[in-house]
């Protein structure tokens, strides 16, 4: 599946991607009101990946339930979306809006935002902060729930199984670290604030590392996320425990990266003689 914030809303790719072939469609951060984003520029190439600052740009909830939803109901594969807010009560309210909603089959949580009422602290820091804000956007809606988890911390582990002990259905990670590019000619950053989230292959053995790590630890699915660009990142994935993955940078290369992968897997499977995936999770 698509990793958040990679794929648009889905709507962008529908011609130039099949993706009834896909697992599910996780579409960008949507929060309750719109968000205008950050100021550009918004992404930097670094060495074997990318820095971004997007700043969850969005057309809000309300609009979300007006003009992608009924197209999502159209569609043959399941619609996740991402939801995201600066104050616990505000993904509580994204959640109880989407609740129910014909076109949207799950919820990913972003608890990488800056929570303004904890002075900017991320949601996903800690472990009682990531239990409350699982814990009401759970009491707020019935569907499935997939929290994705910063890593930007100090213990996923714990954070992990708080997430999980507060309702979690799975678990998604890792998001982007945190990083700075600076131009010294200008004497600048490279992006239009100091700080922006690093994507992309650099990221994948971080990534490998930490899903091998919570995926021994709880008993829910994981979700593989971070650098996955090729059939055998995403299997390395799955044999550290992931069931399933998400693509996000490789498709701002290629469209099409996620169905190159899904074949890549296919022949894989067929070159040993494998016929069910699921045998390959977590062996290592």
């Amino acid at each position: 599946m698509p990793a958040s914030g990679t794929f648009g809303y889905g709507t962008e790719y529908a011609d130039l991607v099949a993706i009834e072939r896909l697992g599910a469609v996780v579409t960008k951060g949507v929060t309750l009101v719109p968000w205008e984003g950050n100021p550009q520029p918004r992404l930097w190439e670094t060495a074997s990946g990318v820095l971004n600052s997007i700043g969850l740009e969005n057309i809000g909830a309300h609009a979300i339930l007006r003009e992608k939803a009924p197209l999502w109901a159209t569609w043959h594969v399941p619609v996740i979306v991402n939801i995201a807010g600066q104050e616990v009560e505000e993904y509580a309210r994204v959640a109880g809006l989407l609740d129910g909603v014909p076109g949207i089959a799950g919820i990913e949580v972003n608890i990488s935002c800056p929570n303004v009422s904890q002075g900017g602290l991320e949601f996903g820091s800690s472990p009682p902060m990531a239990s409350r804000v699982t814990s009401a956007v759970r009491q707020a809606t019935g569907l499935p729930l997939i929290v994705k988890l910063s890593p930007n911390v100090t213990d996923i582990v714990s954070i992990a199984a708080a997430a999980v002990e507060a309702g979690a259905d799975a678990l998604c990670l890792i998001n982007t670290l945190r990083g700075t590019a600076i131009n010294i000619e200008r004497r600048a950053f490279q992006l239009g604030r100091p700080a922006g989230g690093l994507s992309g292959p650099a990221i994948k053995p971080v990534a490998l590392h930490m899903v091998h790590t919570v995926a021994h630890a709880v008993e829910v699915p994981v979700i593989g996320c971070g650098g996955i660009a090729t059939a055998e990142d995403a299997l390395e994935f799955i044999m550290a425990g992931a069931t399933a993955v998400q693509v996000g940078t490789a498709t701002f290369t290629d469209a099409r990266s996620m169905l190159t992968i899904l074949d890549g897997i296919q022949c894989f499977m067929e070159r040993h003689g494998i016929t069910d995936l699921r045998s390959l999770r977590g062996i290592l």
